[in-house]
């Protein structure tokens, strides 16, 4: 710093030498006394170290006082923490390695760095223990494809412990070999005669053993060790894969150190163990049971220490498998924070002198607040500043956010972008980067300030080409470096900054804020001018591809991502594209409302409107008469007031002009090109590619919420014109802002929405139809609701029926629903339901008429209101019916149904007569069936009665059925009058009496054959004379007194005609027992036998029919045939069985004697019986065929007696008697 009194340059602040020789990378492996002696004086043993030294020699010193199977160790910390200088203190300490003169433990007793004295005891224990220290990275000690062999772990201890012993490590079956030789004292003797055959040391020439076998077999014959064969036959094994289990590994193990006796010891240190497991549980498993077994075999005397990036228990919970049961088998876990390095830093480094210290601590009181002003970080996660002049005068150059911010690059450049190669040779310590980086400004006087861009030409050796190829290239870019500079180039240091923050978003953002801090070289630093120059810087790397903006955020662009970044920028998005993703953005994501919801009634008018951005339609099929139209700055439509107005006022739409920022199409425009890249290119060659892809990934994500952020901002701050108007609306949120615009535009669209004054449901339908007397629901004052509203849709549909079309509810909703109207369906289906019940349409379902007549209300109201009916009910203007056709129906009801209506309104008056006519006709109908059986009077007046209701019942329309009703009102009120006295006979005595009278009519029918009573036969004409009557209703009267009579002559008929028929029946009766006395069989028949006899006689006495009282002595007859006719058929049965009887008797006395003749048999039962007859039955009359004869001379005498004779004759049968019965 120019112009400054008493300056002072960095490096003569610091206590020791900051350009002395200091190691920075700890490489496992490598030996060098005088780094050993630096190492060892300037080892900075802090309070986090000190407790782990306490641990890690308590539980080594278990295992030299006593046994122990826990001998596991676990080292890990970040990236550059120092774990790898810690695991080679301990190898020299157990080592008890001598340097320049001093052993190990000498350096920390001489300078005390260890406190505890009980440490320090077990810290010297441990020295005086013999032990064998094997120290090895595994990563370089292990082969190429070690990692696909289970035992990869093992073998590599194998290896490392063959080479500790000399043996050869390469190949373990020579190892084998030099063991056993060495085991019988003839290894060096093996090696002698060896070099005496070959020519060359048995240790140089080994690993040629494919070059070398017959050497080896001739030296081993000479040795006389093997024969031959056995020496060949070894050699065609050895060539086979070597295999050796854990077990026998730390047998092998165990048995060396009960050679070696003295309670010696092996450690095994392995560094950088983590990077090499990885994920490969496998491996993981391998080391646990290498440590196990090592553990149980060898009781405390053999070790395993492993360093890690990464602590045991997330190495342990790899590819998802959980190993917490094995996790015990390190017992002994020491990790090493960010704290610890920061310590060790100041300690060895940034110690400064005492008056550097007090300079700096004077320097910080007069610039404390500059550096607070300048050094700022706006991404919300806390960067440590200098907390007093003490930490300013400990930490300067540095800044103290530094030491964390640099740790979580390490870690994060070690997963991204180190070589492989630096990796497993060892790490870039911390210690070495602040260290290069102070050395870089020690000619720089105080005030300098050490900028975050300095530590990475300390790291940039340790980089991938992908990584240092970008900065490299970044000097030969002209535009980069016009200047061709070789260092300090300003925007190239902007770079190196960016790369080193690249992978650590989640600790400091790459804004231009953070990066502008990042960049603080001096204290004096003008910052608003170092923002300046960031600014300029960032442009010319975006310009040049080397950084990539999101958003806010900054991005350095490997070789790959800039590969894949031109790709990216090649593919083709058309505009297009962009509007319809910002039309996404801005009605799904930003403003969401589908639809308007006008405040009135509570939010019941909803309007959906159109959206569109720049012409384009976001949605198709959009038809609404509103819409939100969204101009862009890409919008070809001029954006000048006037026309804006003009389109606004002319369009029915909301426009939204944004204002002129293109921020968002271009986010937006990225976005669209990572996600065409992405989808067409699934693969690569690149080596980084499917991680560069979750990168872009990760932007598109990031590119979609900027755009959505601009675009919302854009809105804010657009500009709204409405009815030809540019909107002033106060309101800054987005949806408000539209939504209020919209309301001004809905005002005016439907401007006849204010019809609609009083709001009404489905429920309000139906109350209306329970309503007789059609009584408006009127507003308060007398106004009946909604009259606008009702005058227009009744206007509507009248025009339509003029021009003789019908109007159906589907065109009323279109047309109403819409502009300038917008009622809702319940508006449609109230007006519609209301002008039904005030008599002004008529309705119409599939050509039929529909009323309250022929239809339930509920049926009506399902056709007004659902969405099935809409295309099918049908309307028209009703045509009124006249007060003279009312009055006409009014008369024909009290008339024929003696009602009388109480109500002018035509359907209801409709309906009460189609219901009276209904029930009416009904009744006529049942009296029609009565017609059927009996022929009653009246019978042309119901039919006639009946059909001229039924016609008008028919009729649906209350306009014709009037008209009907009074074209026919002459007929009608006939009928009623000619119906009168036919009701009166069905409903009274007259029709019982005539029932009577036509069932005595019958009677004397039935039985006047028989009768000859002139008496009778004269009161029979006189009933028949009045049941013949059309109108017999004034004659009925008589029939009483001519019914007695007729009763009374008849049962004197009766009394005569009963006599000769009992007689008959007797005479009858009489014969059946003369036959029956005679048989065998009497008793068991006579019951029955008089049992039907007494029937007969019973009913004849009863009847009052003479024709049927007649036909009872013809009944008697025949059961006297019957019967006689069942007693011959029971003699014949009889005989048969008699016959029987014999024959068996005389068979059996026949087989006795033993001659049996069954011809003789048979005359002998014709002898014994007597051959039965049968006997034929025959009434006299059946052979006469006649009930009298007419005599006049005997010629007639003869003729009758010839025909009976004949008739007799035809009769006779053979073996039969013919009973003639009289």
């Amino acid at each position: 710093m120019k112009g400054k009194v008493c300056s002072m340059q960095i490096r003569e602040m610091f206590a020791k030498p900051i350009d002395r020789d200091l190691q920075g990378v700890i490489i496992v492996g490598q030996d060098e006394t005088a780094n050993v002696k630096q190492e060892l004086e300037e080892y900075v043993v802090t309070r986090e170290l000190q407790k782990h030294f306490a641990d890690f020699f308590a539980a080594y010193k278990t295992g030299i006082t006593g046994n122990t199977s826990k001998t596991g160790v676990w080292i890990s910390g970040f990236f550059g923490s120092g774990k790898s200088h810690f695991l080679k203190i301990l190898s020299y300490l157990l080592e008890n390695k001598e340097i320049a003169g001093k052993k190990a433990i000498d350096y920390f007793v001489d300078d005390n760095k260890i406190a505890d004295p009980m440490v320090l005891a077990d810290m010297q224990l441990a020295a005086n223990t013999p032990t064998d220290v094997v120290l090895f990275n595994i990563d370089s000690k292990s082969d190429s494809n070690s990692k696909q062999n289970k035992d990869a772990i093992v073998n590599v201890f194998l290896k490392v412990f063959n080479e500790m012993q000399g043996y050869c490590g390469a190949m373990p079956f020579l190892a084998d070999l030099e063991r056993r030789l060495n085991e019988e004292g003839k290894y060096e003797e093996f090696k002698q005669k060896f070099e005496e055959n070959y020519g060359d040391a048995w240790v140089d020439s080994r690993q040629d053993f494919d070059f070398i076998q017959d050497d080896i077999v001739d030296t081993l014959i000479d040795m006389d060790f093997m024969s031959e064969a056995a020496a060949r036959n070894w050699c065609e094994k050895a060539a086979e894969p070597y295999k050796i289990s854990i077990e026998d590994f730390a047998k092998r193990v165990k048995a060396y150190i009960d050679r070696k006796g003295n309670n010696h010891h092996v450690a095994f240190l392995v560094d950088e163990v983590g990077q090499y497991i990885g994920d490969d549980s496998n491996l993981m498993l391998n080391l646990q049971t290498v440590r196990e077994e090592l553990g149980k075999e060898c009781n405390g005397k053999a070790w395993v220490i492993v360093t890690s990036q990464q602590d045991i228990d997330s190495i342990t919970k790899v590819k998802g498998n959980d190993f917490s049961k094995i996790q015990g088998r390190f017992d002994t876990r020491i990790s090493l924070s960010s704290a610890n390095v920061d310590e060790v830093i100041k300690k060895r480094i940034l110690d400064k002198k005492d008056t550097a210290a007090q300079m700096l601590r004077l320097l910080y009181d007069q610039k404390a607040t500059t550096i607070k002003n300048k050094i700022v970080f706006n991404d919300g996660v806390e960067k440590k500043l200098y907390a007093d002049e003490n930490d300013f005068a400990l930490v300067y150059p540095f800044v103290p956010y530094q030491f964390n911010l640099l740790a979580s690059v390490l870690t994060s450049i070690r997963t991204h972008g180190a070589s492989g190669k630096h990796l497993s040779e060892g790490e870039r310590s911390m210690l070495a980067m602040f260290k290069e980086s102070a050395m870089d400004y020690k000619e720089h006087e105080e005030g300098t300030l050490i900028p975050f861009h300095a530590f990475y030409d300390a790291l940039e050796n340790f980089l991938d080409h992908s990584h240092r190829g970008v900065i490299i290239k970044a000097y030969d870019n002209s535009f980069i470096n016009p200047d061709h500079k070789t260092k300090d180039v300003f925007a190239i240091n902007v770079l190196k900054t960016l790369f080193m923050i690249k992978y650590v978003n989640n600790v400091i953002e790459a804004n231009i804020d953070n990066i502008t801090s990042l960049m603080i070289s001096d204290i004096d630093d003008d910052r608003i001018e170092l923002k300046a120059k960031v600014e300029d810087a960032l442009k010319v790397l975006m310009r040049q591809m080397l950084v990539q903006r999101n958003g806010e955020i900054y991005v350095f662009l490997t070789d790959e991502e800039q590969e894949i970044n031109r790709e990216i920028e090649s593919q083709n998005v058309e505009m297009a594209e962009v509007i319809n993703k910002a039309s996404e953005m801005i009605f799904e994501d930003i403003f969401t409302d589908k639809k308007y919801r006008y405040p009135a009634f509570n939010g019941r008018y909803a309007f959906s409107f159109n959206s569109t951005v720049d012409d384009r339609p976001y949605k198709a099929n959009q038809n609404y008469d509103i819409g939100v139209h969204i101009l862009t700055p890409a919008a070809d439509m001029g954006t000048d007031d006037t026309t804006l107005r003009m389109v606004s006022g002319q369009g029915r739409e909301v426009l939204v002009v944004l204002p002129d920022d293109r921020a968002f199409m271009d986010e937006i425009q990225r976005y669209l090109k990572i996600e065409k890249f992405l989808r067409l290119n699934t693969s690569s060659a690149l080596p980084q590619y499917e991680t560069i892809k979750e990168g872009k990934r990760l932007e598109m994500r990031e590119r979609n919420a900027n755009a959505r952020l601009y675009l919302s901002e854009s809105l804010k701050d657009a500009d709204i014109y409405v009815n030809g108007d540019k909107a002033q609306i106060n309101a800054k949120e987005v949806s408000t802002r539209i939504n209020e615009a919209l309301g001004r535009l809905v005002s005016t669209v439907y401007h006849k929405l204010s019809y609609i004054d009083a709001a009404y449901g489905e429920d309000d339908i139906r109350k209306m139809f329970k309503t007789s007397n059609q009584i408006s629901l009127n507003l308060e004052g007398g106004t009946e609701p909604n009259v606008h509203a009702l005058d227009d849709v009744l206007s509507y549909v009248a025009d339509n029926t003029r021009m003789h079309m019908k109007t159906s509810m589907k065109s009323i909703k279109d047309r109403f629903m819409k502009a300038p109207y917008g009622f809702v369906e319940d508006d449609v289906h109230w007006l519609v339901a209301k002008l039904f019940r005030r008599g002004d349409l008529a309705f119409y379902m599939n050509g039929s008429s529909v009323s309250t007549h022929n239809k339930e209300a509920e049926e009506i109201i399902n056709y007004i209101t659902k969405k099935s009916y809409v295309d099918k009910l049908m309307m028209e203007q009703k045509i009124r019916v006249s007060e003279k056709e009312k009055k006409v129906t009014k008369d024909v009801m009290k008339e024929l149904f003696g009602a009388t209506g109480n109500s002018d309104d035509e359907d209801t008056m409709m309906n009460a007569f189609v219901t009276y006519a209904t029930k009416l006709t009904s009744t006529l109908g049942e009296l029609e069936v009565r017609y059927e059986s009996t022929r009653y009077p009246g019978k042309h007046i119901v039919e006639y009665g009946r059909k001229l209701l039924f016609g008008l019942v028919q009729i649906q329309t209350p306009t014709e059925f009037f008209q009907a009703v009074a074209k026919k009102q002459d007929d009608l009120l006939d009928f009623a009058e000619d119906y009168e006295p036919v009701k009166a006979f069905f409903n009274s005595e007259q029709k019982t009496i005539f029932d009577k009278a036509v069932l005595y009519l019958s009677k004397y029918d039935d039985s006047k054959t028989y009768i000859v009573d002139e008496n009778l036969e004269n009161i029979v004409a006189q009933i028949s004379e009045i049941v013949k009557k059309q109108s017999p209703y004034s004659d009925i009267p008589k029939l009483p007194e001519l019914l007695k009579k007729f009763s009374d002559v008849y049962s004197d008929i009766l009394d005569e005609q009963l006599k000769p028929v009992l007689d008959s029946v007797y005479d009858s009766q009489k014969r059946v027992f003369d036959v029956l006395n005679t048989k065998e069989y009497a008793e068991t028949k006579r019951s029955s036998y008089s049992a039907l006899f007494d029937e007969i006689t019973n009913a004849a006495k009863g009847c009052t029919n003479v024709s049927v009282l007649r036909s009872y002595a013809d009944r008697a007859e025949t059961l006297k045939i019957r019967l006689l006719n069942e007693m011959t058929q029971t003699d014949q049965n009889i005989a048969l069985k008699k016959a029987e009887e014999v024959r068996k008797r005389l068979e059996a006395q026949a087989k006795e004697v033993g001659n049996v003749d069954q011809a003789q048999i048979e005359a002998e039962v014709q002898k014994k019986v007597e051959k039965v007859k049968k006997t034929k039955n025959v009434s006299i009359k059946s052979i006469t065929k006649t009930a009298s004869w007419r005599l006049e001379n005997t010629e007639d005498v003869d003729k009758y007696l010839n025909e009976l004779r004949l008739k007799l004759v035809s009769e006779l049968d053979t073996d039969t008697i013919v009973n003639i019965e009289f």
